[in-house]
């Protein structure tokens, strides 16, 4: 080979070089870890899964095709989420889903650099997730559940919907990052609605911490007047079901962050659509995988929050909640389906039914409730 063909085709190679290694990594699946609190078989969990899948799929990722997913689940173990941290960031992903602090906190202890995007945290700049909400600076961003001064606005629901309450048991997890932001704002709020906090612990879902939370409420509940407020925190959201039935135990109106409570027999929520936010998440890790960097996407912040009553409860505790009311303050309304037929739960939207548009579905709980429409 002449020299002149032997310089041509060795530069030919070496530009030819680059681009078969980009179309290579181009064609690759790329991997995402996820780390949640909520166990396999948790409805709860499956659903914000499967959303967070589905928004994934719309923008052009499914698991096992382009994109390979690993989960990791903890269940409210303070042991377990490290180790499973450590697991994910072995496995170099290409980013990294984190459902709730602690996922977030085990996570950032094994990795400065693989990309994290969170969903139902609060307060990510005090808890030194990002810089600011803004710029998040680093390798974390992704969405937020709660403003801190929603506390007040709880206290105030409890107060509006047992208006008899002038004792509040506030249960909170002194180690959530956010925990003493919202009793704060739950303390500054009492004052006004002339409601006393009693502040009560719950740090883990095991049942020793259960069963001390137990006796706690007891004596609270012993004296009369009293409310509960359960504050979003993934020890009360694994034991939910204990919370409810402490609640209607003692007889305590309560009020939750969260849906799912009351659609397990707890009297009222506020708060986000947390399956919906979990869909809006895979819009960040397609970003992430795409080439954007998290220090360059804002953290989100809810922009919709919803109540939602359950008719039952409130009876079997003697509220009287005037229909007007509940139509004015509800996104849902969970009604005994004994008032349109068939004996099941029913969760309705008082301007948007399945029976028969707004007045109609008022109507009928009107006669469940012995209500005047």
């Amino acid at each position: 080979m002449r020299r002149r063909d032997l310089i041509r085709a060795v530069v030919g190679s070496a530009a030819a070089w680059p681009l078969a290694v980009l179309a290579q990594q181009a064609n690759r699946a790329r991997r995402l870890g996820v780390l949640i609190g909520f166990g396999e078989s948790d409805p709860e969990g499956q659903s914000r899964l499967t959303a967070f899948q589905q928004g994934l799929a719309t923008l052009g990722w499914t698991d096992g095709g382009n994109l390979r997913i690993d989960y990791r689940r903890y269940a409210g173990d303070a042991d377990r989420v490290r180790a499973a941290a450590k697991e994910l960031v072995d496995l170099a992903p290409d980013v990294l889903l984190a459902y709730a602090p602690p996922a977030v906190v085990a996570l950032q202890r094994e990795t400065r650099s693989i990309p994290i995007v969170f969903a139902q945290v609060s307060n990510p700049v005090g808890a030194g997730f990002v810089e600011t909400m803004a710029q998040p600076g680093g390798n974390i961003t992704g969405f937020t559940s709660f403003e801190l001064t929603i506390g007040g606005k709880w206290l105030a629901a409890l107060k509006e919907i047992a208006p008899s309450v002038t004792r509040a048991a506030v249960i909170i997890n002194p180690d959530n990052p956010a925990a003493g932001g919202f009793l704060g704002a739950i303390e500054a709020a009492s004052s006004s609605l002339g409601v006393r906090v009693s502040p009560l612990v719950l740090r883990s879902p095991l049942d020793s911490d259960v069963r001390a939370l137990e006796r706690a409420l007891e004596v609270f509940a012993r004296q009369p007047n009293g409310g509960m407020i359960v504050l979003p925190d993934f020890a009360a959201i694994s034991a939910r079901q204990s919370m409810v039935a402490l609640a209607a135990r003692n007889r305590l109106p309560a009020v939750y962050p969260f849906r799912y409570f009351a659609t397990i027999g707890g009297l009222m929520s506020y708060g986000i659509d947390q399956v919906e936010q979990s869909k809006r998440a895979a819009s960040y890790v397609d970003r992430i995988l795409r080439g954007e960097k998290p220090a360059d996407l804002p953290v989100q912040a809810p922009t919709k929050y919803e109540t939602v009553i359950n008719l039952k409860t409130a009876k079997a505790l003697g509220l009287a909640i005037k229909s007007a009311t509940a139509r004015r303050r509800c996104d849902r309304i969970i009604v005994p389906m004994s008032a349109f037929g068939p004996k099941r739960t029913c969760v309705a939207a008082p301007h948007e039914s399945a029976f028969g548009g707004k007045a109609d579905i008022a109507r009928r709980i009107a006669r469940y409730e012995g209500w005047s429409c």
